[in-house]
């Protein structure tokens, strides 16, 4: 698997949420959010597509890697976005993702409290809490290692922090490495999921929830997954009717 895009360059996002003061679009796997030193040639980035697209300044509140999809806060205005960062670093934004392991996990509700360092050059290690859900088991007829089937979740991720590849890394600690990702991942467990036709890494922003920054309203955006992710859903007992949208 890999982080190439698998979506059309330059085509507008989906908006799920549009305020005056801020916007929440569904960023598709494989485009980046910004321009970085980890771009590489990238020209096509989800800021410059939303600058064009409402015409107007936009200003990141959080990142996305590159191969997670789903919901993108993006302030209008440098008020708003200070306001926001602000919020998001407090913890004051909660935030759900989809994912999808290899493994049973043995409890429906764990948490895994593993410091993490902040990724290349920066060795210091910090505290780092990500609470977990399991929502459906699969078991599908493909060997692993000395077994005849192979056993996946899949499972809601809810990052108390926010360290570097938080989930992913948080998952490998526990030996349900995350299907998909080629960094901290199982290549073995990735082959089987290929072998499904879903050959992007399974970790989707699912929702975020926050007070508006002038009203006070609550404000909960939910942003659905779709594509490669929804065939991988239809492998649970749960969702195996959904449509592939």
């Amino acid at each position: 698997m890999s982080d190439a895009p698998n979506h059309a360059p330059n085509t507008a996002l989906p908006i799920v949420h549009h305020d005056p003061q801020f916007v929440v679009v569904n960023k598709p796997p494989g485009l980046m959010v910004h321009d970085s030193a980890l771009a590489r040639g990238e020209s096509d980035f989800a800021a410059d597509r939303l600058r064009e697209q409402l015409g107007c300044p936009v200003f990141l509140v959080h990142r996305l890697d590159r191969a997670t999809s789903g919901a993108l806060l993006v302030a209008l205005d440098r008020d708003t976005a200070s306001l926001l960062g602000k919020a998001w670093m407090a913890g004051e934004v909660e935030k759900s993702y989809l994912t999808v392991c290899r493994g049973w996990p043995a409890e429906d509700a764990f948490t895994i409290d593993h410091p993490l360092d902040g990724g290349p050059g920066k060795p210091q290690k910090k505290p780092a809490i990500t609470h977990f859900e399991t929502l459906d088991r699969c078991e599908l007829a493909l060997p692993s290692a000395h077994h005849e089937t192979s056993r996946y979740a899949l499972l809601r991720a809810m990052p108390e922090t926010g360290r570097f590849r938080q989930i992913r890394r948080h998952l490998k600690h526990a030996f349900h490495h995350m299907i998909g990702d080629t960094s901290h991942g199982d290549g073995r467990h990735n082959r089987n999921f290929r072998m499904q036709g879903i050959h992007r890494m399974l970790l989707h922003c699912e929702m975020l929830r926050f007070r508006h920054p002038y009203s006070g309203e609550l404000i909960e955006v939910r942003v659905p997954t779709e594509g490669e992710f929804n065939k991988a859903l239809a492998l649970f007992p749960s969702h195996s009717d959904m449509p592939l949208v």
